[in-house]
């Protein structure tokens, strides 16, 4: 029978093999992470499922949804949320972090590197760590319950002087911490990643993008660009690494928007129209400031040290702990329990 225009004619074998089918299907590329047993293991180096988390160095944290209590939402994100729970085992209610699973690379080593960080480090300045559980493709972090959450929330009620000094500290002793314990650099610094508890205490939080420093240069470019350091917006930044000194240059951005509740960028005061603005402010202008009217000369020069252009002129961590910005209300009594009420109830109103 001789084929017409509309019949089908000979059939042809696909040009694809079950193998290929197989390599397409994204889970298969992550059976080694993701198993059928419902556990998302990290090559030896944590195991998460239902019942908790355990770690490849021996320890292990024991906790399920089934022991949580949901109170309310506390935040909201690109991958999940935030919630305020009540763990009853423990009663101690904590914040749950959910992030939403999904097969990529970059997320995966995130919350490796987040569930690393979160686990190791014990730290004053550094929010608490009560556990992990995976189900139900969600990934959820137990976190020390920071009642005012984060510093942006605290914006509304100002910052005196000494009480952004006690925040640089805070800030400056976690970010030290991370570096000479685990050689790392957190890389999204800013306020919405420093919390706040109704104690006035100070502590860095989200370590999903930091990275491992490597002969101490890191090159991926991760993180929030708003408070990028110049040298890592440059082109080129991630083929000549960056230092620990593009996070004092964010430290500097986040203090500035602190201190006067605004972001600083752009510095002609118009509104930015693209972030293509900012980015180049950020690299061709100059460095924002603080208005010396306002705040002390020890001060000034603080945020004006952190915010030099040249990473090599920018002070280390230890340098700055020895400023008289820091060392002068270090040796005061600041009430920073009382600015810290003060804002939960204007976050309450």
């Amino acid at each position: 029978m001789k084929a017409g225009p509309f019949s089908p004619g000979p059939r042809k074998r696909p040009n694809f093999s079950l193998n290929d089918i197989q390599q397409a299907n994204p889970f298969n590329k992550f059976s080694n992470v993701v198993d059928l047993s419902g556990k998302l293991n990290f090559e030896g180096k944590a195991v998460l499922h239902s019942e908790g988390v355990d770690f490849g160095a021996g320890r292990k944290y024991n906790v399920k949804m089934g022991d949580f209590d949901p109170l309310k939402e506390i935040g909201r994100g690109q991958f999940g949320v935030v919630r305020q729970v009540f763990h009853r085992p423990t009663k101690v209610v904590m914040a749950m972090k959910e992030i939403r699973l999904q097969l990529d690379e970059l997320q995966l080593n995130q919350i490796l590197m987040e569930l690393n960080v979160l686990h190791q480090a014990h730290c004053p300045y550094i929010v608490d760590f009560y556990g992990a559980f995976f189900i139900e493709s969600c990934v959820y972090y137990c976190m020390e319950y920071m009642e005012c959450g984060s510093l942006d929330r605290m914006f509304s009620i100002g910052c005196p002087e000494p009480v952004l000094s006690r925040i640089a500290y805070s800030m400056v002793r976690g970010l030290k911490f991370l570096k000479d314990q685990f050689s790392i650099i957190h890389r999204d610094v800013k306020p919405t990643n420093v919390l706040v508890n109704i104690k006035g205490e100070v502590k860095l939080c989200d370590f999903g993008v930091s990275g491992k420093l490597n002969a101490s240069l890191a090159r991926t470019r991760v993180g929030c660009e708003n408070y990028m350091a110049p040298e890592r917006i440059k082109e080129g930044a991630t083929d000549k690494g960056y230092t620990v000194q593009s996070d004092i240059w964010s430290l500097g951005i986040s203090l500035i928007e602190t201190a006067t509740g605004k972001y600083p960028y752009p510095l002609s005061g118009q509104p930015a129209h693209s972030m293509f603005v900012i980015m180049k402010d950020i690299v061709d202008g100059p460095s924002p400031s603080v208005d010396p009217a306002q705040y002390s000369p020890d001060c000034c020069d603080f945020i004006a040290a952190c915010l030099r252009k040249e990473p090599k002129d920018r002070p280390s961590y230890a340098e700055l702990l020895e400023h008289p910005f820091l060392t002068k209300y270090q040796a005061e009594d600041v009430d920073m329990a009382g600015w810290a009420q003060k804002g939960f109830e204007n976050i309450q109103s």
